[in-house]
């Protein structure tokens, strides 16, 4: 079988899943990884059995490697891929694929000027509890989507997180932080996103960390922490979101659902890759949960990495790719100009619907 040797780029706490599920993928082969603090590379590459610890310098430099693995934080996301791009790598990229549009397409530019791919997370919508759903739409289970509904709720990473202010930083809030995985989810379930309304604002002004080691330290909030808003989805459909880090006391509302002609269905948590997936038929008293049709059920960070491989290796289409995640990144943005301007925001960039995965696929080597 043929092999694509991988870098990462990023060691911090999300490198680990990473790590242990590039292992998973035969056509995979983790060779080496880099931080801006070489002792970091060097204790993930010892707790992984990755032969190589380095400087990001060195792993670019490194002819073996032929994609890199994007994990820096999110400021980082562009120069790191586009330094990725120049050395004649392939690049996959944590979310969100940039911070501002204009970094976005120079992403995109730049590999079509190199001949190289990009692709991003999430990629939690191949998982088996979204890709079930996609498949009772395709199947007419819900008949036409007219509609859908996200909701992301929560009362702010000041709580829990060790060091939160990048949170209510530019960049920041819980469009940017969690908008990637509810708009790919549901760009994935019912296709590109035609035009968006929104409202955004900054509840308090301040945040009072509770979270060790920073507790009892404040953040000046610079960016919007409750967003909400109409998208109009050029297959007809309409849906509303709302994201938010200002909700005290927790919420009972279902993540994602989308109306049907013949029915409801109940879309599991986009940052997930499991279920459940419920379905409520137009004269049925309750929901039935759906057995998940798919493989990858447990945390599969790496699979959108895979496919991407192996588009690469086969000269095939992947389905996290930039152009799915340029449109994502442009909407997310298209909230908050539509909030600023009082006006409907226009996207500009459109995508294909990632493919389906086949029913019985349980990997994509």
């Amino acid at each position: 079988m043929k092999t694509l040797k991988v870098g990462i780029i990023g060691c911090g706490n999300i490198s680990s899943i990473y790590m242990e599920n590039c292992k998973n993928f035969d056509h995979l082969e983790l060779i080496a990884c880099a931080d801006l603090d070489e002792q970091r590379a060097v204790s993930q590459a010892e707790k992984y059995g990755i032969p190589k610890a380095c400087s990001v310098d060195e792993i670019l430099q490194d002819k073996e490697i032929d994609l890199i693995i994007n994990l820096t934080i999110p400021k980082a996301h562009a120069a790191v891929c586009l330094q990725a791009l120049e050395a004649g790598k392939h690049v996959y990229t944590e979310k969100p694929l940039a911070v501002t549009r204009e970094e976005g397409k120079q992403i995109l530019e730049t590999a079509k000027k190199q001949n190289r791919l990009v692709g991003s997370a999430p990629d939690t919508f191949l998982g088996a509890g979204i890709q079930t759903a996609i498949h009772l739409i395709e199947q007419g289970e819900i008949g036409t989507p007219i509609g859908a509904s996200a909701f992301m709720i929560s009362r702010g990473h000041e709580h829990w997180h060790p060091d939160p202010a990048f949170y209510y930083d530019i960049g920041g809030g819980p469009m940017f932080d969690m908008g990637p995985y509810y708009l790919t989810a549901l760009v994935s379930l019912l296709g590109p996103i035609k035009r968006i309304s929104g409202s955004a604002r900054i509840s308090y002004p301040e945040r009072l960390i509770t979270s060790q080691p920073k507790a009892g330290e404040t953040i000046k909030v610079n960016t919007p922490t409750h967003i909400a808003g109409t998208i109009d989805f050029s297959s007809g459909a309409i849906g509303t979101l709302t994201t938010t880090f200002d909700a005290f006391g927790g919420s009972t509302l279902p993540p994602i659902e989308i109306y049907g002609s013949e029915g409801t269905l109940l879309v599991p948590d986009p940052n997930t890759f499991g279920g459940p997936v419920k379905i409520r038929k137009r004269d049925e008293k309750e929901f039935t949960e759906i057995p998940l049709s798919y493989g990858f059920s447990q945390n599969s960070r790496g699979l959108g990495v895979a496919d991407m491989a192996t588009a690469i290796l086969n000269g095939k289409s992947f389905r996290a790719n930039g152009q799915l995640a340029y449109h994502v990144l442009e909407a997310m943005h298209g909230f908050h100009v539509s909030s600023e301007t009082s006006t409907h925001y226009l996207m500009e960039s459109t995508c294909v619907r990632p493919e389906p995965l086949n029913v019985e696929q349980e990997s994509t080597n």
